[in-house]
């Protein structure tokens, strides 16, 4: 399935609108990460631990919106955005949210 953030295609053309996509997530970070993120906050560079975090976070949002597109009929989701907050006592847990406009574009089959 196409999954892009842009509200057109180039060279397809849009034959359905079907409508509104979401795709949410919430994930915790456990004690160790936080403890060796914060390690890299004195020594510098980049927390590794929390950026996989962020990736599975965003891929999984991202493939619960495409499975509601395609249980919709869709075959591409147009104007994708991503969203991330931090939800908990202390922020301990990420949130991510994917939101998209379900379509169904012209010579692309369906998934």
């Amino acid at each position: 399935m196409l999954i892009t953030t842009t509200n057109t295609v180039e060279g397809k053309k849009i034959v359905k609108y079907i409508g509104l996509v979401t795709g949410e997530t919430i994930i915790g970070a456990n004690i160790f990460k936080d403890l060796f993120a914060g390690l890299r906050d004195i020594v510098g560079g980049r927390a590794g631990s929390y950026e996989q975090v962020l990736r599975e976070g965003k891929n999984t949002a991202v493939n619960e919106m495409q499975q509601y597109a395609a249980a919709m009929g869709a075959n591409a989701v147009i104007g994708v955005d991503l969203d991330y907050e931090t939800v908990g006592s202390g922020g301990s847990m990420l949130m991510v949210t994917a939101s998209g406009t379900a379509v169904i574009l012209e010579d692309i089959p369906n998934y």
